[in-house]
């Protein structure tokens, strides 16, 4: 599912269950180290996830390296190399691209939840007044998906991008979603000033989403400058 809602660019890889490694695949002692404690779920996730990570980071061309993850939980990637991951129950999911210019990717977040409503009084913590009233619009008009639990997404997706390009917490409440449920996509306003891209202040970021198999995907590929992306013509 998350390939369908990211550019060819980003390597994505997904599984709906904890098959293990594969043949010649591993997990680093001090990958395994980080999670001796956990529950035996959180062991089998935290393992997943990094195993698709590196399968995605194959795809571009990065051999294999420990995944550690670090403040706020987000994993620490190679240089030169954005992603995400994501996991929750019946699926896992990595997404990674090249930061050095050549696709144009300056950030990349993913989230999957549940397709199911949100627990009473979440939506409340998590949306802005007219978000909320919003999400009630959608329930209404479309029926059959989880808005509450697209919006959590969204804001999930959001802060994942936000994060590697900062450094610091975004609340729920300094960021507004826009879903669109015709054109599958939404648009994420900042409510603080953006993160500084290429020298430019970015202050909304573009989202797409998908809903299937009992759960919301939401994703966000945040370009970088075209001058960035472009590559330096090699003398003559």
């Amino acid at each position: 599912m998350i390939e369908d809602v990211l550019p060819a660019a980003v390597a994505c890889e997904a599984a709906y269950d904890d098959p293990g490694p594969g043949p010649g695949e591993l997990m680093y002692p001090q990958e395994t180290e980080r999670v001796a404690r956990a529950v035996p779920k959180r062991q089998r996730e935290f393992t997943t996830v990094r195993l698709l990570a590196r399968r995605a980071l194959l795809r571009i061309g990065q051999p294999p390296v420990p995944l550690l993850p670090g403040p706020r939980g987000a994993p620490r990637w190679p240089d030169g190399i954005v992603g995400s991951m994501t996991h929750c129950d019946g699926y896992r999911a990595a997404a990674v691209a090249r930061a050095d210019g050549t696709d144009g990717t300056a950030s990349v977040g993913i989230d999957a939840e549940p397709d199911a409503p949100l627990p009473d009084g979440v939506l409340d913590l998590i949306g802005l007044p007219d978000e909320t009233e919003r999400i009630k619009v959608l329930t209404e008009q479309h029926p059959g998906t989880s808005w509450d639990r697209m919006l959590f997404s969204a804001k999930e997706s959001v802060f994942k991008v936000w994060y590697p390009l900062t450094g610091i917490e975004l609340d729920f409440s300094e960021a507004r979603i826009d879903i669109d449920p015709v054109e599958r996509t939404f648009r994420a306003e900042l409510l603080v000033p953006g993160p500084l891209v290429g020298g430019r202040r970015v202050g909304e970021f573009p989202g797409r989403w998908i809903a299937g198999r009992g759960l919301v995907v939401t994703a966000i590929h945040l370009s970088a400058p075209q001058e960035i992306r472009e590559t330096p013509e090699t003398p003559t």
